[in-house]
C-alpha cells in the first residue's frame, strides 16, 4: 500500500519520465525518493517514514468502501502471469469481483486494443473478434477507452462472455465517464481492475502503467489499429519483452490508422484475421475450432443471406438477383440487423460484423 501511495505521490514527476517509465518503475522506494527529492525538497522522505500500518489499513479500508478488493503481489493468489512482469503492480484494485477475476486471469485471456479513433472497419473488426472470441471461451481484456477498445469490450458482452477492464484511475470510476453503461455491464460478467485506488488522478504514465498490465494479463496481445506512435503499440512492445505473442490486423496502407499493425505485422506479428487466427496464436493450429457467435440460432434463410453477402451480394438489388430471401428478404435483414450480425453502410450496402 506504501508504494502505491508513493507512485501517487510522485506522479508529476512520472509524468515527465514516460519515456522510461518502465526503467523508473524497477526503481525501489528509496531511489524514487531521491530522484523526487533532488528536484522538490518537500519533506517526502518523511511522510514515506510516516506512513505505518495504520495509515495502509486507512487506505485499504476507503478503496473498500468504494466497493474495490485488494490483492498485493506478496499474496499467493497475485495472477502469476503479471509476476513475469519487470514491474508487477504492487496491488491490484478489481472492481466486480476478486475470485471472478483471479478466474479470469488463469484462463488464457486475450488482449484486444486499437485506437480511439478507430474506423469504422477498426471498430467492426474489433466487435467481431471480441464477440468471436468470447464465444470461443476466451475472456478479452482491453482498456475500455473509447474506439477499438470499447467495441472488443462490447463484442465480448454481446457473445454472453466475460471481459476485463484495466483502467488507468481507478477501478470503480469509469474512464470516460462516456462509457458508464459499458463499465457497468462489463462488472456484471467481468471485471475492471487498476493499480490504483479512490481519488488517483489520471495522468499520460498511468495509461502507459496500463498497458503493462493489459499485456501482463494476456496470452496474447493482438493491436486491431492504431498509428505507428499509438499507446497500443506500447502495449505491444510490453508483451514482446515479456516473450509473448503479438498479433495484429492488416489494414490498407493508405489509412493511417494501420501504421501500428502493418508495422508490426512487417517485424513479425501473427496475422489476425478472426477469432480463428486468435485461436490458432493461442493454442496451435487446429487445437481448437473458432465458435460463430453471431450465427447461433440462426434460421437457414438468416444464414444463406448472410453468407450470400459476405460473398459479394451487398445490397439489396444484387440479394434479389442471387435468389436469396425472397420475399422476406428485407424482413430477413432487418431480423440481421438486430441480431448485430450485419449493419448498413454508405450506397444501401450491408456489411457482415458477425
Amino acid at each position: 500500500m506504501r508504494r502505491t501511495w508513493l507512485l501517487g505521490r510522485v506522479s508529476a514527476y512520472l509524468q515527465f519520465q514516460r519515456k522510461r517509465l518502465e526503467d523508473i518503475l524497477t526503481l525501489g522506494d528509496e531511489q524514487l525518493i531521491t530522484l523526487w527529492a533532488n528536484r522538490v525538497r518537500d519533506g517526502l522522505e518523511h511522510e514515506y517514514e510516516d506512513f505505518d500500518r495504520s495509515r495502509a489499513e486507512g487506505a485499504r479500508a476507503r478503496a473498500e468502501a468504494a466497493g474495490l478488493e485488494l490483492v498485493c503481489r506478496c499474496d499467493a493468489a497475485y495472477p502469476q502471469s503479471l509476476l513475469r512482469l519487470r514491474t508487477p503492480p504492487a496491488v491490484l484494485h478489481v472492481a466486480g469481483g476478486m475470485a471472478r477475476f483471479l478466474e479470469l486471469a488463469q484462463a488464457d485471456p486475450v488482449a484486444l486494443i486499437g485506437s480511439r479513433r478507430a474506423t469504422g472497419y477498426g471498430q467492426e473488426i474489433a466487435h467481431a473478434l471480441g464477440r468471436g472470441c468470447s464465444a470461443s471461451g476466451l475472456c478479452v481484456v482491453s482498456g475500455m477507452a473509447i474506439g477499438a477498445d470499447a467495441c472488443a469490450h462490447r463484442g465480448a458482452l454481446a457473445a454472453g462472455g466475460h471481459t476485463v477492464a484495466v483502467l488507468a484511475g481507478c477501478a470503480c470510476a469509469p474512464y470516460p465517464k462516456a462509457n458508464s453503461g459499458l463499465h457497468g455491464k462489463i462488472l456484471a460478467s467481468g471485471a475492471a481492475v487498476s493499480e490504483f485506488g479512490p481519488g488517483t488522478a489520471l495522468r499520460g504514465w498511468t495509461f502507459i502503467a496500463r498497458n503493462r498490465i493489459i499485456a501482463g494479463l494476456a496470452r496474447l496481445t493482438v493491436v486491431v489499429q492504431g498509428r505507428a506512435d499509438s499507446g497500443a503499440l506500447s502495449t505491444a512492445a510490453f508483451a514482446r519483452g515479456l516473450g509473448r505473442p503479438v498479433g495484429a490486423v492488416p489494414g490498407a496502407v493508405s489509412v493511417g490508422q494501420s501504421e501500428g499493425p502493418n508495422q508490426l505485422l512487417a517485424v513479425g506479428a501473427v496475422m489476425i484475421r478472426d477469432a480463428q487466427d486468435v485461436l490458432n496464436a493461442v493454442f496451435g493450429a487446429g487445437v481448437r475450432d473458432a465458435e460463430s457467435a453471431g450465427r447461433a440460432g440462426l434460421g437457414s434463410g438468416q444464414v444463406a443471406l448472410l453468407e450470400a453477402i459476405a460473398n459479394g451480394a451487398d445490397t439489396a438489388g444484387a440479394l434479389t438477383r442471387a435468389g436469396v430471401g425472397g420475399r422476406q428478404m428485407l424482413v430477413i435483414l432487418a431480423e440481421l440487423e438486430l441480431a448485430g450480425c450485419v449493419r448498413r453502410a454508405a450506397g444501401g450496402r450491408y456489411i457482415v460484423t458477425a
